[in-house]
């Protein structure tokens, strides 16, 4: 039971994690010092999506389903859980590759748009 349930609020974070990588560069438009965590979880999404691999959490969920007596399933959480909601099945490693570039897009254009917007602010006080 509590395996169960250790399983299931892992999923949670993990999809809030996947959210907050994904949206998070909005908050900074808001809160500029949450770009000091969204960065870092930026590059590693990327990079778990890039490179391949399987996140950490995602053997640490099998572990949790095992011990509550679930088979578990095959594959990585994006696999499992985000792909039949966003995607087609069959993802390709080129998908894959096109899923990480995405994100690094969306919050390369939003951070744009941060560094525009303080820089124009930065020179309307110096002009007064």
């Amino acid at each position: 039971m509590i395996a169960n349930l250790a399983a299931n609020l892992l999923v949670l974070i993990h999809f809030g994690f996947i959210l907050f990588v994904v949206l998070g560069g909005l908050l900074v438009l808001k809160w500029r010092k949450i770009a000091y965590l969204h960065i870092p979880c930026v590059l590693w999404g990327a990079l778990i999506e890039v490179g391949g691999w399987l996140c950490p959490l995602t053997p640490l969920e099998w572990h949790l389903r095992q011990l509550a007596g679930d088979a578990g399933y095959t594959g990585g959480f994006i696999d499992h859980y985000v792909m039949p909601l966003v995607y087609p099945p069959g993802l390709t490693r080129g998908m894959q590759l096109w899923i990480g570039a995405i994100v690094v897009l969306v919050n390369l254009c939003v951070y744009a748009w941060v560094v525009w917007n303080c820089s124009k602010r930065s020179k309307g006080r110096l002009s007064k």
